[in-house]
């Protein structure tokens, strides 16, 4: 089957804008100051995979991050809750309800996409840990994971 004219030329401003294709659609380009704040500690979570409600409470909490005291001066931490808010998941791979702790690896798409990972996947030495996204997705660094871009450590 060939494209239609009008595939192809959405396909194009798609690549022009810099906007990759997600298994489900369009992803939101990140933000380069969330990437550069977030990405320093774990993958940078596109804001579609948590709700609003999660995303506030995160924000607000970066004291006590996880564990971690990630504090942003006032500015930069407004800037990054409106636009991770404003891109919230309302969709396939979030819902209104926030998963258990806000924890993306605790919502119910991440634990039916996840589904076939063995037990051996998640121990292993270059895995350890579902939040360590870009263990096998190559691309979570740009927000990217579709299934393409997917390798199992062995």
């Amino acid at each position: 089957m060939t494209p239609t004219r009008p595939t192809i030329v959405a396909l194009l401003l798609a690549a022009a804008l810099g906007t990759a294709w997600a298994d489900s659609g369009p992803r939101v380009p990140l933000l380069p100051k969330y990437t550069q704040e977030c990405a320093g500690c774990h993958a940078p979570y596109p804001p579609g995979m948590l709700p609003t409600a999660s995303w506030q409470r995160l924000m607000t909490n970066l004291p006590r991050h996880f564990g971690t005291d990630a504090s942003l001066d006032d500015a930069l931490q407004k800037e990054l809750s409106t636009w991770l808010t404003a891109n919230a998941g309302t969709g396939k791979r979030s819902t209104s309800t926030p998963p258990p702790e806000d924890r993306i690896t605790q919502s119910p798409w991440f634990t039916r996409e996840h589904r076939e990972v063995s037990a051996a996947t998640w121990k292993h030495t270059a895995v350890k840990s579902a939040a360590n996204c870009a263990a096998c997705h190559t691309q979570a660094d740009t927000g990217d994971y579709r299934e393409r871009n997917i390798r199992i450590p062995r």
